[in-house]
């Protein structure tokens, strides 16, 4: 195997290939990036065994061949060398890497490529588009919200169902509920609900675009995504995923819209002085007014007002702050909504004017 490739256009994708990784074993397949020269292509595959990762770069081809390289210290090479061609050549258990810029060459050890795990084949027969824009906004709205308690293996993922003429995507850790539901635009044929794991989506919102389309096959174990020369699949998560519809309130008394910005920039300077065990911070609502502070502890206390549109009676509700920084921070309209009942139920966030997504969160107790 020998090959020319510009060093800018490869350390991308192997940067993406290193993300999928799991195992940080140098002598461990799984370790390692798959590489294949052929017809002026280099294909690229990484995999954990759960998620799998594929792409193809142009080359200068001078011989065919495949091997597996180290990834960790494949991506570091890379990063350290400066821009322009490099050549790499497979000498038996080596590849060699020689910068045209640079009087340096590196030699890796190379595990065979006949070891390498296979990836499973995409279905074609329930293979369905959906427009990039469109579907990495529902994975931006509610893959934040997944639980990362892996004894409730069932919430480590994106519920995603389609329902009728919708797609909904839903994610809650038990104590905060994301949801979005877009309409389809195009023949999606049926398919159950399914609990995608976040690892394959944050590939898609860090590397997708905003433009074309997103192609997307479900079987009963495995999803796959297409989006660009990127090839994705995941194993997804088995069990029961939990009734978000009975935490959904029908109707709540009361509402106040804030300034997403304002809020925003608060809570980042209050949460300088929260106690980040329990990250309790207190909403006081009133006529015209939020205040937004921390506990008092033996560190201090923080305290700020802004601004706000409401008019109902004096309220305290207290929240964990990431539990509503987080939504702010992924929702881009000037106002949000924050809509309630009484201090300890559930409140439910919503941008102004409403959309297609909203955010549940339980609120702590008061002290």
């Amino acid at each position: 195997m020998k090959f020319i490739c510009e060093k800018s256009v490869l350390l991308k994708e192997i940067s993406i290939a290193q993300e999928i990784i799991a195992s940080k074993n140098a002598i461990s397949i799984l370790s390692n990036i798959y590489l294949d020269v052929e017809d002026d292509m280099l294909l690229i595959k990484a995999t954990d065994i759960k998620v799998n990762f594929e792409t193809r770069v142009p080359i200068e081809a001078k011989e065919k061949g495949s091997t597996t390289v180290f990834g960790e210290k494949f991506l570091g090479i890379l990063s350290s060398l400066p821009d322009g061609e490099m050549e790499f050549e497979q000498n038996e258990t080596n590849i060699v890497i020689k910068p045209a810029a640079k009087k340096i060459k590196f030699q890796l050890k190379c595990i065979a490529s006949e070891k390498y795990p296979e990836f499973p084949a995409v279905n074609r027969d329930n293979l369905f588009e959906i427009p990039v824009r469109e579907f990495k906004e529902m994975v931006v709205q509610t893959v934040f919200a997944v639980s990362d308690d892996e004894t409730r293996y069932f919430m480590n993922g994106v519920f995603f169902k389609k329902e009728g003429e919708n797609l909904i995507m839903v994610a809650t850790d038990g104590r905060r509920l994301a949801y979005i539901e877009k309409p389809v635009k195009a023949e999606i044929p049926d398919f159950d609900g399914v609990i995608i794991p976040p690892k394959i989506l944050n590939v898609l919102i860090k590397r997708s675009g905003d433009e074309g389309l997103l192609e997307i096959s479900i079987t009963d174990k495995i999803i796959f995504i297409r989006f660009g020369t990127y090839n994705l699949s995941s194993v997804l998560i088995e069990g029961q995923f939990p009734n978000y519809k009975r935490v959904i309130p029908e109707n709540q008394s009361y509402s106040f819209t804030v300034n997403r910005i304002e809020t925003l920039e608060a809570l980042k300077r209050v949460s300088l002085l929260v106690e980040q065990k329990s990250r309790r911070i207190y909403l006081g609502l009133l006529p015209g007014a939020m205040s937004v502070s921390s506990e008092e502890s033996d560190i201090g206390n923080a305290k700020e007002e802004i601004p706000c549109k409401y008019d109902g009676e004096e309220v305290s509700i207290a929240l964990n702050y990431r539990y509503i920084e987080e939504p702010f921070k992924v929702m881009d309209s000037d106002e949000i909504s924050i809509h309630f009942t009484e201090a300890a139920k559930a409140i439910t966030i919503k941008p102004v004017p409403e959309r297609d997504f909203f955010h549940i969160i339980m609120p702590m107790q008061l002290d």
